[in-house]
């Protein structure tokens, strides 16, 4: 099969849809599929033009928040056309819009949700408008439509009544590193309190940093692992932050990141919404004890390997910091069981059999 895939911002990155397109893309394309994926030149550098047996094709797009998504998505389902392929497949729901393209000329489009974006609030009034439209077009407009995770499945088809099909993220087993790299940073290993996510509103980091800043003897560095995209002033305000013991690395990836995961004390999540988080299930693979918001989607990827607080509350975050910090034995009961959970519910070789099939099946 021909496959062309657009709704990311660049390969490699290490979370999110583009992790998803990696993971699953390079094993289509190690399964004999030619694999297209559409970029944007300020996230992939114009000289690469494969990645993992993938095409990249660089298109431009309007580099702003708002609008780099959109312009770059436009290009790319147009251009697409032109390349007459057996299956496009868009990610993320704003994109989803363009689906209705290649279905005039025949081709079958799969568009796969990560998350309600207009919950996002980064959005002014207008954009969160046209991303509450596109949670229909999503539905309507490609061939099929799938969801990460099975709270996102319900919604849509609560909603709209029509049928979405779930198909999760995955994970690669993962071996834990020693540290290393780490020890640049000051660490040494279970001495440091995770967080590593997108430095947005929406992840939740301003809690834990309250809510760290409030323990008594936290005992454990704090990492806020991650950083903006576009030069939010969030991401700065966050970065005020007057506590020695709270380093900010900025985004990291590669060994430095597997460094982190590896070595961690607790992995902590406090995002208001989520689709299925990538890191959340990496910090699982990574035999981590993890924390994270009560909200639907998170406590779908832990199942009863982790732990939970109330979703926006700083007093129940730090109680729930503070218990773990102090209870070293039960972290490191939970370890294990993460892993072991997540390993078993999340594959990516399972993933890839799934879209795969879901390819073929539109082609009939």
């Amino acid at each position: 099969m021909k496959i062309l895939i657009f709704g990311i911002k660049g390969l490699p990155l290490p979370a999110g849809a583009e992790y998803v397109v990696e993971e699953v893309g390079s094993r289509l394309a190690a399964k004999g599929h030619d694999v297209f994926v559409y970029v944007r030149p300020h996230f992939t550098p114009r000289s690469e033009n494969e990645y993992r047996s993938m095409k990249l094709i660089h298109l431009p797009s309007i580099a702003t928040k708002n609008l780099d998504a959109i312009t770059h998505s436009f290009l790319a389902s147009f251009a697409a056309i032109g390349k007459r392929p057996d299956i496009i497949h868009i990610h993320s729901t704003g994109n989803s819009i363009f689906a209705f393209h290649p279905r005039i000329f025949g081709i079958p489009t799969i568009a796969t949700s990560h998350g309600l974006d207009w919950k996002r609030k980064k959005w002014g009034k207008f954009a969160q408008t046209y991303l509450k439209f596109t949670d229909y077009s999503i539905t309507h407009f490609p061939t099929t439509t799938t969801a990460v995770s099975l709270n996102l499945q319900h919604y849509y088809e609560e909603k709209f009544h029509r049928p979405v099909i779930y198909i999760p993220n995955g994970v690669n087993p993962a071996q834990r590193e020693r540290a290393d790299e780490i020890r640049k940073l000051g660490l040494k290993g279970d001495d440091y309190i995770l967080f590593a996510a997108r430095l947005v509103p929406e992840k939740g980091a301003h809690y834990l940093i309250e809510a760290y800043n409030t323990l008594d003897n936290p005992k454990k560095k704090l990492i806020i692992a991650g950083d903006s995209i576009y030069g939010d002033t969030y991401a700065e305000k966050l970065k005020n932050n007057i506590n020695k013991n709270i380093l900010f690395p900025g985004f990291v990836k590669g060994k430095l990141l597997r460094e982190l995961f590896s070595n961690a004390y607790i992995y902590v999540l406090p995002s208001e919404i989520e689709g299925l988080s990538t890191g959340l299930l990496e910090a699982m693979n990574y035999e981590n004890c993890v924390l994270v918001s009560d909200i639907k989607e998170n406590q779908e990827a832990i199942g009863d390997e982790g732990f939970t607080f109330v979703s926006r509350s700083v007093e129940d975050l730090r109680l729930k910091l503070d218990y773990l910090i102090n209870h070293p034995s039960v972290v490191k009961e939970y370890r294990k069981m993460a892993a072991t959970s997540v390993r078993d519910r999340y594959d990516w070789d399972n993933v890839t059999k799934s879209y795969e099939k879901l390819y073929f099946n539109s082609l009939k």
